[in-house]
Formats: C-alpha cells, sequence, structure tokens
C-alpha cells in the first residue's frame, strides 16, 4: 500500500481526477469540459459517454501529471454530481438516453401532479427531500415512460439505473457492480433514510421496479476493482459521496453544528446535525451527511440552483467580464448609492422558496447602472440566497447555539471581495481552508481511510488547515437594508 489515493471528481460541467500522496496533498491532476445539452427550455442533458470518457481521460491524465501508474494507487474515490441519473442496458452498458441533469426542470408537471394527490407529505415524511424535479426519482419515471419500450424492459430486467457514480462504478467494473452510498441514494426520492432502505411505496408510485436501482453501501465501502485494460492495474474502489456531502467531509465537518457551503454551479450549504433526523419546517432537506461503518449521520441541506452559474452568465451571457475572476475587482468598483439586486432564478428557486417556476429578475436599474453595479448584483445574490438558507436552518435546528462559523470551498471562494461581503450579509465569520478542493479531498479521505493507508476522522479533522478567516464588518444598519431590499426583490419574482 503507497498511501497515493485517486479521487474522481464528476461534476456538472467537467470531469476531473486528482491523485493525492500519503500526506493528502494533491500531486497531479486532469480536468475535461464536456457538453452541456439544452433540447428544451429548462430542460438540460449531458451525454453519458461523453462523461465515461473525459473520466477516463482525466484519470489518465492525472498519473501521468503525478509521475505514477495504476499500480501505485492504494484505491480510488469517486464523488458527483448527485441529482442527474442515467438508465442503460445491463448486458452492453449502452445509455438508453442522455443523462438528465439535476438542474433539469421537465418533471414539474409530474411533481405539482404528485402535490395534487396530498403525496409531498409522504414523500418528505421518508426522505427528507420535497417533492421538485430537482430530485432523480421523477426524471427516472419520465425516461420509463417517455423512452420507447423502456418501461417493459425495465420491468423485464433488462435495464439498470442510477446515478452518475452507479453509472461510473459499473463502468470502471465492467458491469460487476452496481452499486451505489447512501448519500446518493438519499438524493432519489425513492430511498427512506430512517430506514436506509429503497422505500417499495414510493418505488410503486412512481413506477419504477426495483430491480432498476443499484445495492447502497456505506461512503467507504468496497465496491468492486477497476478493470485492469482500463488504467494498466486493478484499482479497488473504496469510497463514494454525493458532491456536497464529499465537501462536507472533506472540510472535516465531522461534528454536529459544524456547516459547510460550496460555491460551485449552484451553492449547498449542508449543517451537520448528527444521529438526529431534523426535519424542516422551513423548505430545507433533511439528507444524508455520510454513513459510515453503518452509522449514519444526518444534515440538513440548503440548495441555491444558480450561484457560480450567475457568473457565467455575466462572462458569457450578458459579455461584462472576460473571465469570470474579474467578477470581484468589478464589482468592488460599483456605485455604492445604488441598490441593484438580481435575483438569478434561472432554472427556478431553490431552498427555502422552492419554486420552479420563477424565473431571473433585476431590480433598481438607473440610468448610471453599468457593469461594475451589474457585477455587485450577482455577487450579493449568492450571499444573499445563503443568509436565507442560514435562517432557515436556524429556526429548524434547536441544537445549534446560534453561533456558526461557515468553512466554505468551491471556485467562488477565491475572490476576497466576495467572501468578504459573504460574511458582512451573513453577519458571521466565513472560514476559507487552504486546500480548496475540498470535494475532492472528501472522496479521496473515504478511499484512503478504508485502504488504511489514511487517518481516521479524528486525525484527518486536525489536518483541516484555515487559509483565512473573513470577519463581518459591515455597519448593521446598511446590512438590515440590503436584506430588506432582497426580500423585496424576491417576493416580486417567486410566481405565486
Amino acid at each position: 500500500m503507497t498511501g497515493f489515493i485517486l479521487a474522481i471528481d464528476q461534476g456538472t460541467t467537467s470531469s476531473r481526477a486528482i491523485v493525492f500522496d500519503g500526506s493528502m496533498k494533491p500531486v497531479g491532476s486532469g480536468q475535461k469540459e464536456f457538453t452541456q445539452h439544452f433540447p428544451a427550455s429548462g430542460w438540460v442533458e449531458h451525454d453519458p459517454e461523453e462523461i465515461w470518457s473525459t473520466v477516463v481521460w482525466a484519470v489518465k491524465e492525472a498519473l501521468k501529471n503525478a509521475g505514477r501508474s495504476a499500480s501505485d494507487i492504494s484505491a480510488i474515490g469517486i464523488t458527483n454530481q448527485r441529482e442527474t441519473v442515467v438508465i442503460w442496458d445491463k448486458a452492453t452498458g449502452e445509455p438508453i438516453h442522455n443523462a438528465i441533469v439535476w438542474q433539469d426542470r421537465r418533471t414539474a408537471k409530474l411533481c405539482e401532479k404528485l402535490k395534487a394527490q396530498g403525496l409531498e407529505e409522504k414523500f418528505s415524511e421518508k426522505t427528507g427531500l420535497l417533492l421538485d424535479p430537482y430530485f432523480s426519482g421523477t426524471k427516472i419515471a419520465w425516461l420509463l415512460d417517455e423512452v420507447k419500450g423502456a418501461g417493459e424492459r425495465a420491468e423485464k430486467g433488462e435495464l439498470l439505473a442510477g446515478t452518475i457514480d452507479s453509472f461510473l462504478i459499473w463502468r470502471l467494473t465492467g458491469g460487476k457492480v452496481h452499486a451505489t452510498d447512501a448519500t446518493n441514494a438519499s438524493r432519489t426520492l425513492v430511498y427512506n433514510i430512517e430506514k436506509n432502505e429503497w422505500d417499495a411505496e414510493l418505488l410503486d408510485i412512481l413506477r419504477i421496479p426495483a430491480a432498476l436501482l443499484p445495492e447502497v453501501k456505506d461512503c467507504a465501502d468496497d465496491y468492486g476493482f477497476t478493470e485492469k485494460s482500463l488504467f494498466g492495474a486493478e484499482i479497488p474502489i473504496m469510497g463514494v459521496a454525493g458532491d456536497q456531502q464529499a465537501a462536507t467531509i472533506g472540510q472535516a465537518c465531522f461534528e454536529p453544528g459544524m456547516m459547510k457551503s460550496t460555491y460551485g454551479t449552484g451553492c449547498f450549504a449542508l449543517l451537520n446535525t448528527g444521529g438526529d433526523l431534523c426535519r424542516s419546517k422551513n423548505r430545507l432537506l433533511t439528507t444524508i451527511a455520510y454513513r459510515l461503518n453503518g452509522r449514519t449521520t444526518y444534515a440538513l441541506e440548503g440548495s441555491i440552483f444558480v450561484a457560480g452559474a450567475a457568473v457565467q452568465w455575466l462572462r458569457d451571457g450578458i459579455k461584462v467580464i472576460g473571465k469570470a475572476e474579474h467578477s470581484g475587482e468589478l464589482a468592488a468598483k460599483a456605485d455604492e448609492t445604488q441598490n441593484v439586486y438580481l435575483v438569478p432564478a434561472f432554472v427556478g428557486l431553490g431552498a427555502p422558496h422552492w419554486d420552479a417556476e420563477a424565473r431571473g429578475a433585476i431590480f433598481g436599474l438607473t440610468r448610471n447602472t453599468g457593469p461594475a453595479e451589474f457585477a455587485r448584483a450577482t455577487l450579493e445574490s449568492v450571499a444573499f440566497q445563503t443568509r436565507d438558507l442560514l435562517d432557515a436552518m436556524k429556526k429548524d435546528w434547536k441544537s445549534g447555539n446560534g453561533k456558526t462559523v461557515l468553512r466554505v470551498d468551491g471556485g467562488m471562494v477565491a475572490s476576497d471581495w466576495t467572501m468578504q461581503r459573504l460574511a458582512d450579509l451573513l453577519d458571521a465569520p466565513v472560514d476559507r481552508p487552504t486546500i480548496l478542493e475540498t470535494t475532492a479531498l472528501g472522496a479521496a479521505w473515504l478511499a484512503g481511510s478504508r485502504a488504511g493507508v489514511w487517518p481516521n476522522a479524528k486525525k484527518f479533522a486536525e489536518t483541516w488547515a484555515l487559509d483565512r478567516r473573513f470577519e463581518p464588518q459591515m455597519d448593521e444598519g446598511l446590512r438590515s437594508t440590503k436584506l430588506k431590499g432582497w426580500r423585496d426583490a424576491v417576493r416580486r419574482t417567486l410566481s405565486h
């Protein structure tokens, strides 16, 4: 055993692989973007074959850049975009349709129909989730209904379904293993998070045959071996977690009350509630943070659909900036007397509003509004949305002492201006770690600890290192004025 661990981080816009050495430092990586398909308004798809080829390429590139071969790797950890779903042929491994991405809204009508039948409470009670197109269950139901012959083939046991981790495990092991972990399972809308099993009643409501679905394992577990022909040697797969849970682990948020927020395409905040399955009264999600050695740790989660994607819109949509990293510099030049608010409901609003039909809006424009004000409104929208989540979490989880330090990661946190504004609007400290690759690190730690070459959770937590703490500096009067303006903008944007 060498201590080298390979993390596969299969994200929404790119596939990455990172080799970590025995001291848990990244020593080589590979990353490749893939195509986003938008076949209709509100629909988002990925080609699973393209995802697969970019993953294989990224792994080979990471090994090459680390100067290592497959035989040097003790284990692989996988983390993935969570609710994105694929159905494939059990015999050939060929997908029957493009993957339907977590951002996709095509099942909004089905969700509304289920709500009208009074079923949301039942789904919520069992899964901790709300009836929203975001989750995988209605996506699977759509594929079985809409792809010709899929329903009958599923009944005959000819097809398999899973989130991206399951599809990758199936491909990596040459079709020997059909498995997922408890965190990914907990995002499907058909997994009972209290009993830790697929829920027969919910599967029946959505007409999903149980035989389609993978075996559910712990996050650090044995997921088979990669085919020797892929990378030159068999490598054991020993860790799996959905991207937000992997980031929670990578941030060493192992104690109840610890909170992390990841700023990628969307923004996802998780508050560790320990063994306490805290049911939200404020439309947050109750989810599995991780399951280790058969023991489940729960979390409250707030999901914001658009964070970094709003910065991409600034760059690619309205071409206000040339590079994403310029957004903070531009925002710093904004006229402080202008109160411009962007509500980035490009694909609806997530927590705590859950309005699938809301669409983006901008308020407070004057003749003097220019690129700097657009940049500031875009970055502030991320902070405002995080504040909404934090307020909801404090109402839900009374065990917390009310004081929260937020550990942050993801592409947006490199911007000092954005992190300072986040601390200002949250009225709470924001901690940025030295290692920003926390999602990949979390997946790597699961595999490394399982393989016995990396430390246990307690020792791993001691290695977490702070790069910088941002303390709130904004005047209370200004903060409350800004928050009031934001809430008014959201109210005007909601579809009902």
